[in-house]
């Protein structure tokens, strides 16, 4: 399981696919985020899920190939752009946590 803060298309690498999303709550993202290999790029965005969370996600850049068979935590991230140092939510912000599986 990896944690990540975007899903693109150029991360799938098997066809024909298809990915199955889901939006689920605080409690099981916290569940899955806490034995998720982190691939966070951005050091802000890693320190607000671990805030959000309460469990470590370390900033790491790295490429994501996914394949059939794999689930990606993702949180994706709505409100305006996060200032730089940004620890926490800003105001009128939130992550939506959705789980991806690529079939």
């Amino acid at each position: 399981m990896k944690i990540i803060n975007s899903l693109s298309l150029n991360m799938v690498v098997e066809y024909p696919a298809t990915i199955y999303i889901e939006e689920i709550g605080i409690d099981q993202a916290r569940k899955l985020a806490a034995g998720a290999e982190s691939a966070v790029g951005h050091t802000d965005t890693a320190a607000v899920f671990s805030a959000v969370l309460g469990v470590p996600v370390a900033p790491n850049r790295v490429t994501i190939s996914l394949k059939r068979g794999e689930e990606i935590l993702v949180g994706q991230y709505r409100g305006p752009r996060l200032p730089e140092g940004c620890k926490t939510l800003p105001e009128g912000a939130a992550i939506q946590w959705l789980l991806a599986k690529i079939n």
